[in-house]
């Protein structure tokens, strides 16, 4: 009989609480053929807060060419205003910049890559025309009073260029995060690491680890052992996507992000505190499928409420 929450164990050497950065309205959303109506999206990210998350990333300022499941931003943002959330927005450049600004948006993203194929094929630039672009733009918002979180992504593999050596990731890591970034994520974008990668590459950064987050693929069904590698390592921020929405557009083998549900449930086990309701965050990742028309991916939502393939 499958209950509603997991036995409590904790283990010796992992933090009491972890703040999960909820990347499904905007990371999950961005991946859909069908574009999902702004009234929706807005419910969602409600919802979503109504469970105990409290930072939700809620779009992208990207052009609407890019990303045109995305193109209602400015649309989204003022329905957001009663919630009681952090939601930060994703920024490509200096326009998405002031476009988010405009809005009264104070926290903000970049997004960039440790490999040189994921930074041609995702932005048309090199590594280092990246970086060169996104210092106006942490710099512009930092003196607009903007927190920025720094992406980057292919830190553990490329689908064009195989495994990415630690010391490149680290290098890039640090020069992202030595532009402004208050926080930097880690993202295994295709889904290939194993958690001795994970520690391995955690022990190399010369970042402080309360600057840090990580963002897995379950590609490989690893997203959640890494997960544990990076608690070991006293990472207290882990994104996530509810239901398991999305993946990423630019890489082939990529399959969708972990599962906010799934974490929660590994978290309650664990005894660590994520202020998350896991009962009402599956009710709305099962009406969150219900939208898109069809069951959730996560393995905590079809347990918990009993969804059929």
């Amino acid at each position: 009989m499958i209950t509603g929450l997991p036995m409590t164990m904790p283990l010796d050497g992992l933090p009491s609480t972890v703040r999960i950065h909820e990347v499904g309205p905007r990371d999950g959303l961005q991946n859909e053929k069908a574009t999902v109506p702004t009234a929706v999206k807005a419910e969602f990210i409600h919802r979503l807060a109504d469970a105990g998350l409290r930072t939700i990333e809620a779009t992208s300022f990207v052009h609407p060419k890019w990303v045109p499941q995305l193109a209602d931003a400015e649309q989204l943002v003022p329905l957001l205003g009663g919630v009681d959330a952090r939601l930060p927005v994703l920024v490509p450049n200096e326009r998405g910049l002031e476009r988010a600004l405009a809005l009264g948006v104070r926290e903000i993203a970049v997004f960039a890559s440790a490999t040189e194929s994921f930074a041609k094929a995702n932005l048309n630039r090199t590594v280092d025309e990246s970086v060169a672009m996104f210092e106006p733009v942490v710099a512009k918002a930092r003196a607009a009073g903007a927190s920025v979180r720094g992406y980057l992504s292919m830190c553990f593999g490329d689908p064009w260029e195989g495994s990415v050596p630690v010391a490149r990731v680290a290098a890039v890591a640090r020069r992202l995060f030595d532009l402004g970034c208050d926080e930097l994520s880690l993202g295994d974008t295709i889904g290939v690491a194993t958690p001795g990668h994970v520690g391995a590459l955690l022990d190399t950064l010369d970042i402080p680890v309360d600057h840090l987050a990580v963002h897995f693929h379950d590609t490989y069904g690893q997203a959640l052992s890494n997960t544990l590698a990076a608690l070991q390592r006293g990472v207290c921020t882990i994104d996530a996507s509810a239901g398991g929405l999305g993946g990423c557009p630019y890489a082939k083998s990529a399959t969708g992000n972990l599962a906010t549900e799934d974490l929660v449930w590994m978290m309650d086990g664990l005894g660590i505190d994520t202020g998350v309701d896991l009962a009402r965050l599956t009710a709305t990742s099962v009406w969150m499928a219900d939208q898109l028309g069809r069951p959730s991916p996560s393995r905590t939502v079809r347990a918990l409420s009993h969804q059929e393939e």
